[in-house]
């Protein structure tokens, strides 16, 4: 081929694209890189047969993303949509092109935080921008390339490859808040949460559920390039992103099951805590009931009247005392029998 006659030497092909956010541009051929190239050389290289271009950029300022519009002709909307790392996750076809946007998500810290990766994927090319919090997209163009035969495929390929690997990375995110979920259901059952413990579950239950509006969408995207029969997706691709739409699907499950537990934590907390309310009340009542048996005979004792029942009685105080802890002992050993001492 044509190609292989100007592709430069091996060591060439590794040196890094030092532009400030191109994180990698390439040209490839049957799955093999010929050239690192400049933004300003990916139309030219795009146009010759059997030649595609990937191209990867990270939070570029507007000077590299109307260099990369130019040189693909891609439309302004879609420009103004990369510019703005805000977007819901969606896709949009404009011409032959199509414009893609997936949320991605990363811990830090105690908090999910998360990013937004940008594709415009055309006849011959792929431009990824990634914005905000996202893992490096290095190991996916590494892992195809050690397999040419399946990079051959063309751009749609690697559309499902970094679709895959943005999918496959919500999973370290819930696995660490699955791990703090089931450590928190042990102690919910021990012992009534303490403010801080509801606090962290308030912040997992927002995190959870802004991931899950961030996932939710990815279905669709991926449904349309499964379903839609678009000019630049292959058949022979379908499969593969109905595979993503499955991990999409698996996440989402996955996102529900940890917010119902973490529902559930809550209410069992409040459960914990009503019950160990309710078991004061009841000792608190018991003693005041037994306590209100020695108070309101000494009160009535305590009068100080002059004609009393038992005032000139040799044993009257004697009688009296007895009687206080006669019913103060049958009191308590009904209360005990009861359970609430």
């Amino acid at each position: 081929m044509e190609t292989m006659n100007i592709a430069p030497p091996a060591d060439m092909t590794n040196d890094p694209v030092t532009s400030e956010g191109v994180v990698a541009a390439g040209a490839y051929v049957d799955g093999r890189r010929v050239a690192n190239i400049a933004i300003e050389e990916a139309s030219s290289w795009r146009s010759k047969p059997g030649h595609v271009v990937w191209i990867g950029l990270h939070e570029p300022d507007m000077t590299i993303l109307t260099s990369v519009q130019q040189q693909f002709q891609l439309h302004d909307l879609a420009i103004e949509d990369a510019d703005h790392a805000h977007q819901r996750p969606k896709i949009e076809q404009y011409g032959e092109g199509l414009f893609i946007v997936a949320r991605t998500a990363q811990l830090v810290g105690d908090s999910i935080a998360f990013g937004e990766t940008h594709l415009f994927v055309g006849e011959g090319y792929l431009v990824s921008v990634r914005h905000g919090a996202s893992t490096s997209y290095a190991p996916v163009r590494a892992r195809c390339e050690s397999c040419p035969r399946a990079l051959a495929r063309g751009e749609d390929y690697i559309l499902y490859a970094i679709l895959d690997f943005i999918v496959d990375n919500y999973s370290p995110v819930l696995e660490t808040i699955q791990e703090e979920v089931e450590a928190m259901e042990e102690q919910v059952l021990a012992s009534a949460m303490t403010r801080a413990q509801i606090e962290r579950l308030y912040l997992l239950r927002r995190d959870l559920l802004r991931l899950r509006n961030a996932v939710g969408p990815l279905v669709e995207v991926c449904r349309r390039l499964e379903h839609d029969n678009l000019p630049m997706i292959r058949p022979t691709m379908q499969p593969l992103f109905r595979d993503v739409t499955d991990h999409v699907r698996t996440v989402q499950e996955q996102i529900d099951s940890l917010r119902e537990v973490l529902a559930f934590a809550f209410e069992a907390s409040l459960l914990v805590g009503q019950a160990q309310e309710t078991a004061v009340s009841k000792k608190l009542a018991s003693w005041l009931a037994i306590i209100a048996v020695p108070t309101a005979i000494a009160g009535i004792y305590g009068m100080n009247f002059k004609h009393m029942p038992e005032l000139e009685w040799e044993y009257g105080y004697f009688a009296v005392v007895g009687t206080i802890l006669i019913v103060c002992a049958g009191l308590f050993w009904r209360f005990r029998r009861a359970g609430w001492l």
